[in-house]
């Protein structure tokens, strides 16, 4: 259903027609990578419940082309999801923290991010272009975001944040994220933006 990327020019046309709107970002584009870092314990429990979710791979190649279509389509399910899920902290619904689920009508940070990631790939958005990632808030608090690869740049949704934004426009340290070549394999991030002391995340 979406293209990769390609069309020459589309930012600048996307600019001209208002598409961007609050999306243009400042900073680097694309989050710096590193190597393979450890899963979080949420991620793998979740990979063992739902293993067809953890085995994607993805060849090499370039992110998915951010066309005017698909960004209507980011808008809209990062704001259906958002409204649709009435916050609720793993502790409150399991007893226990780090259970990673699909949200029914409640769900934690992670929850809104996989049911987010689900639709997007549903309709046609490559696993490879749609990777959980884990961050720390200015507070200290761990968080869990969906990062979007685009052709123009690496953009964030967030149940904290009603709009969908690139990802150095936000105010978090990024720590790791899903490998873009396997939906089960995480990699480091190396965040140079922010000052802010990283912590040990599980």
């Amino acid at each position: 259903m979406f293209k990769r990327a390609g069309t020459p020019l589309l930012l600048a046309v996307m600019i001209g027609l208002g598409v961007w709107g609050d999306a243009a970002q400042a900073g680097p584009a694309f989050m710096h990578t590193g190597g393979r870092t450890t899963q979080p314990i949420g991620h793998y429990e979740f990979c063992q419940r739902e293993p067809g979710e953890c085995r994607q791979k993805t060849p090499k190649q370039a992110p998915i082309e951010l066309t005017r279509q698909l960004w209507a389509t980011i808008i809209d399910i990062n704001n259906a999801v958002n409204a649709a899920v009435t916050p609720r902290t793993d502790m409150e619904m399991w007893g226990k923290e780090e259970v990673w689920s699909y949200p029914t009508n409640i769900g934690d940070c992670e929850d809104y991010a996989l049911e987010k990631r689900r639709r997007l790939m549903a309709l046609g958005v490559p696993a490879g272009d749609l990777l959980m990632t884990v961050v720390r808030q200015r507070n200290g608090d761990g968080h869990a975001v969906l990062t979007i690869r685009t052709s123009h740049g690496d953009f964030i949704l967030d149940n904290l944040e009603p709009r969908v934004l690139a990802w150095s426009d936000t105010d978090y340290t990024y720590l790791k994220r899903q490998s873009e070549r396997h939906s089960g394999a995480w990699v480091s991030i190396d965040d140079s933006r922010s000052a802010i002391a990283v912590g040990s995340v599980r």
